[in-house]
């Protein structure tokens, strides 16, 4: 198989691309074609998550697969394949399926694929989604954007050549989750009054480390990237960022800049990632945002974005309801502990998540963009988050002030160091 350079790849699948992106009713006008035929980019757990939801709740059709383990490319397409000839689709074949350092790029050059889904560890999304976006291919591609400020000004780059021709988003999911939505609109709208303060936390549990002995060095780290700020962000940019992106939403702004703290207290000797962050951010209007993280433990903690004003307090927790206390109240039906379950509920197993529907519909509003024509460009505001996270993440790191122009102003790249090419075959 000839070898595939990036640099070739980009400058041709351009060429291509300005020719081959067709109106929605052209390509699929007719029942026969009208399914979106999507690939998926890196083959772990979230991934192939998303795009169980998207096919449960579309008409996704899930062709190719591509990662650098065979494993990874066997589990996913047991289960995605599943997914497929559930609903009267075929099996996704083996010529579909890509390994190795380049199979992004293979997969990328099937002109069978209309959008793919990039679930890479985080670091490589910028590049993927520059050639996902240069092939002409509709692309979702998992939260952050970046893993640094250089990487977030590239995938700022590519949303100027998106011009409307394609839907290109991120996974922040929380904003498609109906509770939060509806929280976001009354909060806006002056349901709490003026806006005081805002307190987010994120308290997971801890990432247990898979075994890696006789692994290479890089095979060990890929596989527990969580563990390593170098592949994931850490637990910062992977969890909090989160609660991040649910504040810039509400409040329509930016942080002017941010201190923090924090450290690895607590975790295993493999990987540097931190276990907690404790990071403040000004925003404007004298808005003060707290933020706690932290992943370490044997149990899973709450999840919650507490907006404070002058006349109520707005909360929504992943479990725990989401709900306005003060002179507006209100309450989203969400249950607040198994406690307040009847025995109906229990028996129809009523959940407890205010996340229900987050995946489901942000596939949904994905796809519905492709079919209609009414494309989605939502990098401007994930790169946002994405820095706003980059930003506690580095004042916690080098426990200083740091500004929003002070990093934008850096163009600070985090080298992976990793060589991919040990895993082709």
């Amino acid at each position: 198989m000839a070898k595939i350079e990036r640099r070739t790849f980009l400058k041709s699948a351009s060429a291509v691309s300005a020719f081959t992106i067709l109106a929605p009713q052209i390509v699929f006008g007719s029942q026969n074609n009208s399914a979106i035929r999507i690939g998926m980019i890196g083959c772990g757990n979230r991934g192939t998550g998303v795009l169980t939801a998207m096919s449960k709740n579309t008409n996704a059709n899930i062709i190719a697969l591509a990662d650098i383990y065979d494993d990874k490319l066997a589990t996913a397409r047991k289960n995605l394949g599943k997914c497929n000839t559930d609903k009267g689709f075929a099996d996704i074949q083996k010529e579909n399926m890509y390994q190795g350092s380049k199979s992004y790029l293979r997969l990328l050059e099937n002109k069978n694929v209309d959008a793919v889904l990039i679930s890479t560890p985080a670091y490589a999304h910028p590049d993927i989604l520059e050639a996902a976006v240069t092939a002409g291919k509709h692309t979702y591609c998992e939260k952050p954007a970046a893993i640094d400020v250089y990487g977030c000004k590239q995938v700022l780059k590519i949303s100027e050549t998106v011009n409307r021709k394609l839907s290109v988003v991120l996974g922040f999911q929380i904003r498609y989750a109906t509770p939060y939505v509806e929280m976001v609109r009354r909060i806006q709208r002056g349901d709490i009054g003026e806006m005081v303060c805002v307190q987010l936390y994120y308290f997971s549990s801890g990432t247990p480390i898979l075994p890696y002995k006789g692994m290479s060095n890089d095979e060990a780290r890929i596989r527990n990237h969580f563990v390593f700020n170098e592949l994931s962000g850490g637990i910062y940019m992977d969890q909090a960022i989160h609660m991040i992106d649910v504040c810039n939403w509400t409040l329509k702004s930016k942080p002017l800049h941010a201190i923090g703290s924090g450290g690895r207290k607590g975790h295993p000797d493999f990987g540097n990632a931190w276990t907690n962050y404790q990071v403040i951010y000004k925003y404007p209007d004298d808005v003060n945002v707290g933020v706690q993280s932290s992943k370490i433990g044997p149990s899973f903690g709450d999840v919650c974005a507490r907006f404070v004003g002058t006349t109520g307090i707005a909360e929504a927790h992943y479990s725990g309801g989401v709900f306005i206390k003060g002179k507006n109240a209100w309450d989203s039906g969400i249950v607040k502990s198994g406690a307040e379950l009847s025995p109906q509920q229990i028996a129809l197993g009523t959940s407890l998540s205010s996340l229900d529907d987050a995946d489901q519909n942000k596939g949904k509003s994905f796809i519905n963009s492709i079919e209609t024509g009414n494309y989605l460009n939502q990098l401007q505001a994930g790169c946002e988050s994405t820095l706003t996270a980059i930003m506690g993440r580095e004042a916690a790191i080098q426990q200083k002030v740091v500004t929003w122009d002070e990093l934008y102003s850096s163009s600070d790249k985090i080298n992976p160091e990793l060589d991919l090419t040990q895993f082709d075959k």
